[in-house]
């Protein structure tokens, strides 16, 4: 019980610490990195799908706590707030296999996982984010480019720069054991 407490509390922490780290400024409007997937893709190899779905579920809702939050509709919201930030924990998906192969020592295997981590997370992440912007931001974009190509441009910008700085992260940091593996 003890244990399964510290996962949450972990958990809530995370997101918090996610939610602190989108007020670092932004150096290029929507083409800025995401800083707070960092945390989120590390915490989600550290202690799995539920506990990283969850954060990133706390993470998205803490947008409307401190009114961080670009609200179009209630449905742009869902998808961009809700589910967008939740799903970023499916990189909690390969757990198991990055555990077993940092407890191992076989860093190449726990590097390559990683990345596939947090590609999965940020893609994801990112998929929905470009679905709304399609659907609700398309009519922002500048005249005589589509929806869908001013979509790709915003939020493909802004999953490419996310996902570098997680591989980049997590590269610097996977010998750190104690980062990983949750005692």
């Amino acid at each position: 019980m003890k244990r399964n407490v510290l996962v949450w509390v972990e958990a809530a922490i995370i997101a918090a610490l996610s939610m602190a780290l989108s007020w670092i400024p932004d150096f290029a409007g929507w083409f800025t990195p995401s800083w707070g997937a960092i945390v989120l893709v590390i915490f989600s190899l550290r202690r799995g799908l539920t506990p990283g779905l969850a954060a990133g579920l706390l993470w998205g809702l803490l947008h409307f706590a401190v009114g961080k939050v670009s609200f179009l509709s209630v449905e742009q919201v869902l998808i961009e707030y809700v589910i967008a930030f939740a799903v970023m924990g499916l990189a909690g998906l390969l757990y198991s296999p990055f555990q077993k192969a940092l407890k191992a020592e076989k860093y190449t295997s726990a590097i390559t996982l990683a990345c596939t981590a947090a590609f999965v997370g940020v893609g994801v992440r990112y998929f929905f984010h470009y679905i709304a912007g399609v659907i609700f931001w398309g009519k922002y974009a500048p005249e005589g480019m589509s929806p869908w190509l001013y979509s790709l441009t915003v939020n493909g910008t802004a999953a490419l720069g996310t996902f570098i700085v997680v591989v980049i992260a997590c590269v610097a940091l996977i010998r750190q054991k104690k980062i990983w593996i949750a005692h």
